[in-house]
């Protein structure tokens, strides 16, 4: 289930796990070895009020092996268009940081203007519609768990399952059955014919999930658009002519 609070706001729940998702922009110089592509950080926060076993302060090793799983699955499968990010070549780009808060664990627009064109304008979202972000593709990412030397595969292991299960892998994978990312934490070994069975039901997964997503976005953007009409509604002509009389 998808919830969008607000525009670069969502929260998502799958079973018993909830995540809160907040995307920022921000103009800033890009980096001097890529000065015509924007910057992709994401950052996640695991709270003690999601789960007990989450230590306030420094980030835990989970933490740690979401962040890669998420970075690995956007940006270093370049899903992200950072090129597209690009407002003036060596100058200006726009910096996208994604906060990711677990909640319970079981893009604006820009012209140039100015006499010198140099001049960066940034415009409220009253004044013009924001410009979406450029994705090639939706990465998605499937957990498995391992029990009993891989004779029981579990999809996605609840927060009590991962206490007992023997290895698990994370592969990202989007609906054309693409690899993005395969991540192993630990545990048992797992043999050649398990990981491809592993992404076989992962691609068939993200399909589903790909359309859920497309689906409450595309409802998201509807309710939007309504709002915006009744908050502008449609203005009268006015006759110049008779009121230069």
């Amino acid at each position: 289930m998808v919830i969008y609070r607000e525009d670069g706001s969502s929260e998502v729940q799958l079973g018993q796990t909830r995540v809160m998702g907040m995307v920022t922009a921000q103009l800033v110089q890009p980096y001097r070895d890529r000065p015509k592509e924007g910057i992709l950080s994401i950052f996640t926060e695991f709270s003690p009020m999601a789960d007990p076993s989450f230590e306030p302060g420094r980030p835990g090793e989970l933490a740690v092996e979401l962040g890669r799983i998420i970075d690995r699955g956007l940006r270093e499968s370049r899903a992200v268009d950072t090129e597209s990010l690009c407002i003036l070549a060596g100058k200006f780009v726009w910096a996208i940081r994604i906060d990711l808060h677990i909640l319970d664990n079981g893009g604006p627009e820009c012209s140039l203007g100015g006499e010198d064109g140099q001049e960066v304008i940034v415009h409220p979202p009253e004044i013009r519609e924001p410009l979406p972000l450029t994705v090639h593709h939706l990465p998605i990412a499937i957990s498995f768990g391992f029990f009993s030397n891989e004779s029981i595969l579990v999809i996605d292991p609840t927060h009590n399952e991962e206490a007992v299960m023997g290895g698990r892998m994370t592969t990202t994978v989007n609906a054309n059955g693409d690899i993005c990312a395969i991540q192993k934490s630990g545990g048992e070994g797992v043999r050649q014919r398990v990981i491809m069975q592993c992404l076989q039901l992962a691609t068939s997964k993200a399909a589903s999930i790909t359309k859920q997503i497309k689906d409450a976005v595309e409802v998201f953007n509807t309710e939007r658009a309504l709002r915006k009409v009744k908050r502008h509604p449609t203005s009268t002509g006015v006759d110049v002519r008779e009121k230069q009389n």
